[in-house]
């Protein structure tokens, strides 16, 4: 099984270069600045402007991007609070939770390659925990993690249990000791989980016997070429290269450079700029040339809700998107971040501040709603 795991995921790679290196859609360095020195670009960063000055927040980034990549950007503010670093266009942003669409993406590959299925159950990947965990979540399925139906607690208990252990170890024992008692909801329900997402991620873990964070490199970060990708909070510790994440400390910003335990990370660790981001994003957009590395059918499943959450997406009808379009927002409590994904108008709209607080959702909800109306006057939010 892992011979054919290692082929497929080597064709995977060597179509991504093919991909990467002939595509036209590839933009060179001076399309991408012109993009970002458009009247758009422009619009972008008067707006933002004004949302520093009336929020007071560190600093911000916003983007309008299609299935080519970025169509206009703008970014104001600083780094760190109380310093003189700019925040840049090219800066790496924490997008919390929004890894979990990232994470659900890494769980089809494996399904396409017939290593798993959707209905797979909890207790087939892990026989082992048979007489461990609660008899109600053994016939959780896959299915059930990535769309929070599966009855799973939304949290660890503590997140940063375990830190002696291996990575792979420490999970598999948050997840034995957070799925001892029966569940406290009812079948069926709908309950946001993280921790279903790190079981989800265990899942990946055992039947591959790697990582989710070396998974995710190989099966999405490679392949998109998102070269600014990783782990953890943007840049080096004590140094301003990259953003800091802020918290609310009374009327003032507190600085920090930390982030959810490593055994969150399928939930919730990935950062990136938004050029890079926008690749993955892209693969919902029916004319992105990129979606040809992975299988049309898991593509479409993953933004397929049961209700309104599919596979690390909420799906919903808007009149401005033309039908359904997907969106999600992301949190390590020191960074916000959300994005809407409009299919029919091949676009994705994108904001990413490096604070969080109470007004952190509304600043970004009605910037989503400018940049619709930038892209598209005529257009009602």
């Amino acid at each position: 099984m892992y011979d054919l795991l290692k082929a497929k995921t080597a064709i995977r790679l060597f179509a991504a270069l093919v991909i990467i290196c002939g595509s036209r859609s590839v933009l060179d360095a001076r399309q991408l600045q012109s993009q970002r020195t458009n009247p758009q670009s422009e619009a972008i960063s008067s707006i933002l402007r004004e949302v520093i000055s009336k929020e007071g927040i560190p600093g911000i980034i916003a983007a309008i991007t299609s299935s080519e990549g970025i169509v206009s950007i703008g970014s104001e503010g600083v780094r760190r609070i109380n310093t003189k670093e700019k925040i840049s266009n090219n800066d790496l942003i924490h997008i919390g939770s929004c890894t979990k669409a990232m994470t659900s993406l890494l769980i089809g590959t494996l399904v396409a390659d017939n290593l798993i299925r959707w209905d797979t159950q909890l207790i087939q990947v892990f026989p082992e925990l048979y007489e461990v965990i609660h008899p109600d979540f053994h016939s959780v399925t896959v299915w059930q993690l990535l769309t929070h139906r599966s009855r799973v607690p939304a949290n660890a208990k503590n997140w940063w249990k375990y830190n002696n252990l291996e990575l792979k170890k420490r999970r598999i024992e948050l997840l034995k000791e957070n799925l001892k008692n029966a569940p406290m909801i009812e079948p069926g329900s709908y309950q946001y989980s993280n921790l279903g997402y790190m079981i989800a991620g265990c899942i990946a873990e055992k039947i591959t016997d790697d990582t989710w964070e070396n998974l995710i490199k190989k099966r999405i970060f490679v392949p998109l070429n998102m070269r600014s990708a990783g782990f953890g909070p943007p840049g080096t510790l004590g140094k301003i290269e990259q953003p800091w994440g802020h918290l609310r400390s009374g009327p003032n910003w507190q600085p920090k450079q930390s982030d959810n335990a490593q055994s969150l990370g399928p939930a919730g660790r990935v950062h990136c700029n938004v050029e890079d981001w926008a690749k993955f994003i892209s693969l919902q957009l029916p004319k992105n040339q990129s979606r040809a590395l992975y299988d049309h059918d898991i593509l479409n499943k993953l933004k397929t809700p049961t209700d309104q959450y599919a596979g690390g997406w909420i799906v919903v009808k808007r009149s401005w998107g033309k039908g359904f379009v997907l969106t999600h927002s992301g949190s390590n409590t020191m960074w916000y971040t959300v994005v809407w994904v409009a299919p029919r108008l091949n676009r994705a709209f994108i904001v990413a501040t490096n604070s969080k607080d109470e007004n952190s959702r509304s600043i970004c909800d009605k910037l989503i709603g400018k940049l619709i109306k930038i892209d598209n006057n005529n257009v009602n939010f």
